[in-house]
């Protein structure tokens, strides 16, 4: 497996490749903005440990770009610790993040968590189809169809998309998706799933204030609201 550390300090970088080394990743590191998107077009690694403070391009940007083609797991790393931080890093497509300053050996469970989750195969059943093929799911390829145009999905949130659809008449809280998508159990505010599931609803509604197959249960979470294509079971 093939990790990129995007760090504007040395030491940081030290030991963060040190740490993943030991667990036998193969690492590749970068030091600005400018480096880390060349080492992102040359390298395509797996997962990508990304700075949000930069000397020339910012972590966010660096972040925005890369969604744009691609659906590769980033785990933000920042000194930021507010709300409103870490909500804007996951809203901009962030499948986690960790706070500085930090333990290597948690950042590690952390990557080897989220790759886990972006390598999982959720289901075995090879194409799940609803509303007339409206919104089609490939759970073992990991690619989601919207109107027969495919979406691309942060790891995050397929996760959560399959998840859904795997128990359409299940209301899950908060807390339930954060111990299913995320699996590992630290503190985190409730609106951190509410960010994901705003961003899934944006690739994947037609009408995000009148959601159709991710509906809020007021009071107790979410739900998925798709009906299954008999003639794809």
């Amino acid at each position: 497996m093939k990790i990129l550390i995007v760090d504007d300090e040395p030491k940081i970088l030290d030991i963060v490749e040190a740490y993943l080394t030991i667990k036998r990743f193969q690492v590749f590191r970068a030091s600005n903005g400018t480096e880390a998107m060349e080492k992102f077009e040359l390298v395509q690694p797996n997962l990508i440990v990304l700075d949000l403070m930069l000397p020339d391009i910012s972590g966010t940007v660096i972040c925005q770009k890369i969604r744009k083609t691609s659906d590769v797991p980033i785990i933000m790393l920042t000194a930021k610790s507010t709300e409103n931080d870490i909500l804007n890093g996951l809203q901009i497509g962030a499948d986690d993040y960790i706070v500085k300053p930090f333990s290597p050996k948690e950042l590690v469970a952390r990557v080897e968590t989220v790759l886990r989750r972006s390598d999982s195969s959720v289901v075995t059943e090879t194409k799940w189809s609803f509303d007339k093929g409206n919104l089609v799911i490939y759970p073992e390829n990991k690619q989601v169809f919207k109107n027969q145009n495919e979406v691309i999905l942060t790891p995050t949130e397929f996760e959560l998309l399959t998840l859904f659809a795997s128990y359409p008449k299940k209301i899950f809280s908060r807390e339930q998706l954060l111990e299913n998508v995320k699996g590992l159990e630290f503190d985190v505010l409730d609106r951190i799933i509410d960010s994901h599931i705003k961003n899934l609803r944006q690739k994947i509604e037609d009408n995000t204030r009148q959601p159709y197959f991710i509906l809020t249960v007021y009071g107790m979470g979410y739900r998925f609201g798709g009906k299954k294509d008999e003639s794809y079971n």
